[in-house]
């Protein structure tokens, strides 16, 4: 798996070097996996092989693998289908592009995600790749990306099968929380019990089964699909992604089969599905979408077959994979190399084929009589054993089992005639003496094109000799499987006289009978179209999702600020406090202040609080905000908590420079009709919202019935983390998962705010200076020698009514200061109050002073690099940090003591946190940078435009301009 993954990563450039040849030296890759798998096929008298890697032992998302009959007959359909598909694509593609060589390593991913679906034994894990098959499919069906078709077909693949792949992730946690465990085997060992709640579980998990499988009610996706290149046809939609969905009903069957909600859903639906999508295979004229709903039939008939609980019908049920995986895939291709050769793919359009290419319609034959189930057939195998073994079945009752057995066998008829008229429509003389243009003008495939679905339809008749030996290696599957006092039906070519025979016959008869009458009158039993139609309430839906958030947007989002805002604080009081007293609540123990001073704090934020609603001067306004912050910091330090107050002083100075660098735009009042006054309604939920955290808070205090955590938080942080301080302990090692996803919202913030500001060019350093600055600002050389003097370099380009000698003198020697205790905060924060979030916004203030004092040019002067480049080195070391434990059989995120021994300094001891803790003062650097850059020395640039021209530190802007 991991080798196919890396396969696909190198793909591209492999492609790009040997051009369409380049898919043979794909092709070599699955099939390497596939000789591994059959030379590690499981022994039936031994255990499953297992192998587990250590990833979230909290979230139990451990990356099991279970390499078991079921996964090894998968694995070799998902391998050896996927090998001849690559080989076929080589003479597909004629020229080679772009997107090209990125769909070779599309293709060998896929094979990389379904081959880890099928072994995975951690549910979570394989919803993951259950996903990464739907993003893959995605981009494969959306091959033709300047077609409408292909993009709609591919967002409507996506939206159906994510829809079920969220549905079945909340049943996969539903089980996972009942049980106790998120594995597979363990859930199958040991099925849980619990009624109702079990049942809504297993049905969420059928949903995202069903949608993968194109089954009622979500089969139309599939037929749309049919916009993808036919290689995708040929592998996703015949032997891998669909029978995803298979798979899973078939890993669950042992445990929940017997339950009445499974048999209605996969039972009922699946048996629908056959009879529905084989009728409307009969309609079409366009050859691969006729294969299209043939494929949705036949997906049915498989969900029927592996969802009813007994061994028997389950052989039969593997048997119908791997027939169905053969002669399909064949036809698929067949239809490509029709399609390549004259251009349509229209059964109007194609007549007397197959006396210009024999020897394809004769690979199309012998996969349409597996298909049709016509004896020396692989396909005949699988029919006669599901016939025999459903009648008999006794995991349902006598009445039930013959009547799902009798709507087969009306689908099996349906099948023979589609596929009748698919072999007649492609290959057949169609009562004409000459063949049609499209035929007349065809250019004939090379023997290499013709080579995959001759190997594949070849296939599909020598494993029918082999009918016993190959049920041999699935009989393990359906032992794990009640037999209800019936002996385990073996696969065979000849099961003797019987039900089945007779089934078979009547299916012939019948089968041949319904295409010669529809071929006769077609247009009066066609002539209307179907009363429902799947596509058209998909587009409905759609259409009805579109107005309803239209209607919500209209009446939440008026295009007023504090309307806006009064939903959502309105929406986040309501819900807590709705749970809050409909819930169980422990009783209230209210802790007052415990020494004057607090109180003293505490009335001067409220009267800074206060202060702030009646100002109008938006900067008295903006730091009259700020003393409620450091207020907040002043009661973290009496408390007893110096990191936080550090941290809340630190972030509230940074929020106050951002403040000050957007109030400078604006006027320094609000307009008199902007003027909000006493407003009941603002004020009510002001009140209210803060009420409710006042209360959630007090509420969350009183729930706790243990020992409080913080009291061996201490402790814990020394001997697991290293450290003595607690919080940065936190932060870099026992949340560090937390800080992850922290710092990647502050860079992705960082880049929205820039991206609005620098509309046309996002990324640069900050203006330096350079004789062209020099010149543009009017300063020649004798103005530089005279006044040569200065205490910061950019204030040599600033206009002289903006320097302060004071502030500039100051920061010079300041400065330098702050950066020492940057870094002192940052070396120092694992044992004592500071960390790499401190000394990152304390460099950050230091530059912030160099800006103001010196203006933009000084910021360039200070830190000549691109704010983008800090960010993304930070984000990289703290990342890399994160899995460089992995390699030495550590969780991520683990951390280790290094200890050194110096010359100078003696021993040392160094926590690779610390390294985690570098990448954190990266990211709050290069985040003060580019606000600075943005909203401080663009904003600078911006007033200067109109009355000094543009600036050389932006000619490629200025060029388009």
């Amino acid at each position: 798996m991991i080798a196919l993954a890396i396969g696909a990563l190198v793909s591209p450039p492999i492609m790009k070097a040997c051009g369409t040849r380049g898919f043979y030296i794909l092709a070599l890759m699955p099939a390497a996996a596939l000789v591994w798998v059959i030379c590690n096929w499981p022994d039936p008298h031994e255990p499953p092989r297992t192998e587990t890697f250590t990833w979230v032992p909290s979230l139990q998302m451990d990356i099991d693998v279970r390499f078991d009959t079921l996964s090894a007959i998968l694995s070799v359909l998902i391998l050896g289908v996927g090998s001849l598909v690559l080989v076929y694509c080589a003479n597909y593609f004629d020229i080679m592009r772009r997107r090209v060589a990125t769909f070779g390593g599309e293709i060998v991913a896929f094979a990389a995600a379904m081959f880890g679906l099928v072994v995975s034994d951690n549910t979570l894990v394989l919803y993951v790749f259950w996903e990464a098959t739907t993003i893959l499919s995605f981009m494969l069906v959306g091959f033709n990306m300047v077609r409408a078709t292909s993009r709609r077909a591919a967002t409507q693949a996506l939206l159906v099968t994510t829809f079920g792949g969220l549905a079945m992730l909340v049943g996969i946690i539903m089980l996972g929380e009942r049980t106790g465990s998120y594995r597979l085997s363990d859930l199958i060992a040991d099925p849980p019990t619990g009624g109702v709640y079990i049942d809504i579980a297993v049905v969420c998990i059928l949903v995202g089964a069903i949608s993968k499988s194109a089954i009622v009610p979500f089969h139309f996706w599939l037929p749309g699909a049919m916009a993808a290149p036919t290689p995708v046809s040929a592998y996703l939609h015949a032997a891998a992604m669909v029978k995803a969905g298979v798979y899973l009903v078939a890993r669950l069957a042992p445990a929940f089969a017997d339950l009445i909600s499974w048999q209605v859903i996969v039972l009922g639906l699946g048996a629908l599905t056959m009879v529905l999508g084989g009728w409307r295979s009969l309609r079409e004229r366009d050859l691969k979408l006729i294969l299209a709903f043939g494929t949705v039939s036949q997906l049915g008939f498989m969900m029927v077959l592996v969802g009813v609980g007994d061994a028997g019908v389950a052989m039969a049920g593997l048997a119908m994979v791997v027939a169905h995986a053969m002669f399909k895939a064949c036809l698929f291709m067949v239809v490509g190399i029709i399609d390549h050769s004259t251009g349509t793919r229209d059964i109007r359009l194609l007549a007397r084929l197959g006396h210009r290419l024999p020897l394809l319609a004769g690979v199309a034959a012998v996969a349409g009589a597996s298909m049709a189930g016509l004896p020396f057939t692989f396909g005949f195998v699988g029919k006669e054993t599901a016939f025999g073994s459903m009648w008999a079945t006794g995991a349902l009752d006598p009445s039930v089992a013959h009547l799902v057995d009798i709507v087969l066998l009306i689908g099996s008829v349906i099948t023979f005639a589609y596929t009748t008229r698919f072999l007649w429509g492609a290959f057949g003389r169609k009562v004409r003496r000459l063949p049609t243009r499209a035929v007349a003008t065809l250019h004939p495939p090379n023997a290499a094109f013709l080579a995959p679905p001759a190997v594949l339809a070849v296939l599909g008749v020598v494993s029918s000799f082999f009918a016993h030996q190959i049920g041999d290696l699935f009989e393990p599957y359906a032992e794990s499987l009640p037999t209800y006092g019936h002996e385990i039906e073996h696969l065979a070519l000849w099961h003797g006289f019987g039900l089945p025979v007779v089934f078979s016959i009547i299916v012939v008869v019948a089968g041949a009978a319904l295409f010669l009458v529809l071929r006769a009158r077609r247009r009066k039993v066609f002539k209307n179209p179907p009363p429902l139609n799947a596509d058209r309430v998909y587009d409905a839906t759609l259409r009805l999702a579109d107005s309803a958030s239209l209607w919500v947007t209209r009446n939440t989002q008026r295009g007023s600020l504090p309307i806006t805002q009064a939903v959502i604080l309105s929406t986040a009081i309501l819900f807590p406090l709705i749970v809050l007293f409909l819930g169980t609540r422990d009783a209230l123990s209210v802790r007052g202040f415990d020494t004057p001073e607090q109180v003293v704090v505490g009335v001067l934020i409220v009267a800074a609080a206060i202060a702030t609603t009646v100002l109008r001067n938006r900067l008295a306004s903006t730091l009259v905000v700020g003393l409620t912050g450091y207020g907040c910091g002043a009661l973290f330090a009496m408390y007893g908590a110096p990191d936080l107050a550090l941290t809340q002083f630190l972030v509230e100075s940074v929020t106050l420079v951002v403040f000050v660098l957007v109030l400078r735009k604006l006027p320094s009042e609000s307009a008199q009709r902007h003027a909000a006054g006493f407003r009941l309604g603002r004020a009510l939920i002001g009140l209210a919202f803060g009420a409710m955290l006042v209360l959630v808070g007090l509420y969350a205090a009183a729930a706790r019935s243990t020992q409080p955590l913080q009291l061996r938080l201490g402790d814990a942080a020394y001997e697991f983390g290293h450290g003595a301080n607690a919080v940065n302990v936190l932060l870099v090692d026992i949340r560090a998962w937390d800080t992850i996803g922290e710092v990647s919202v502050l860079i992705v913030a960082a880049t929205g705010v820039a991206s609005m500001v620098f509309r046309s060019r996002r990324f640069g350093a900050a203006p330096r200076i350079t004789d062209a600055a020099r010149l543009q600002a009017g300063i020649s050389d004798d103005d530089v020698v005279s006044e040569r003097t200065t205490w910061l370099v950019g204030s040599e380009l600033r206009d002289p009514r903006h320097r302060t000698m004071v502030l500039e003198a100051t920061t010079r020697v300041v400065f330098p200061t702050l950066v020492i205790l940057s870094l002192y905060l940052f070396f120092a924060g694992h044992n004592a109050p500071g960390g790499g979030f401190a000394g990152g916004l304390v460099m950050g203030l230091a530059l912030v002073l160099r800006y103001l004092a010196g203006g933009r040019y000084e910021l360039g002067e200070a830190l000549p690099v691109e704010a983008g480049t800090v960010l993304g080195a930070g984000l990289l070391i703290s990342a890399t940090t994160a899995v460089a434990s992995l390699f030495v059989g550590a969780p991520a995120l683990s951390s280790a003591v290094i200890a050194l021994h110096l010359p100078v300094f003696g021993d040392i001891h160094i926590v690779t946190a610390l390294f985690f803790d570098l990448g954190i003062y990266l990211i709050v650097v290069g985040l003060v940078l580019d606000v600075l850059r943005s909203l401080g020395a663009r904003l600078d640039v911006a007033d200067d435009a109109p009355t000094t021209g543009p600036l050389p530190a932006q000619p490629q802007q200025e060029v388009r301009k």
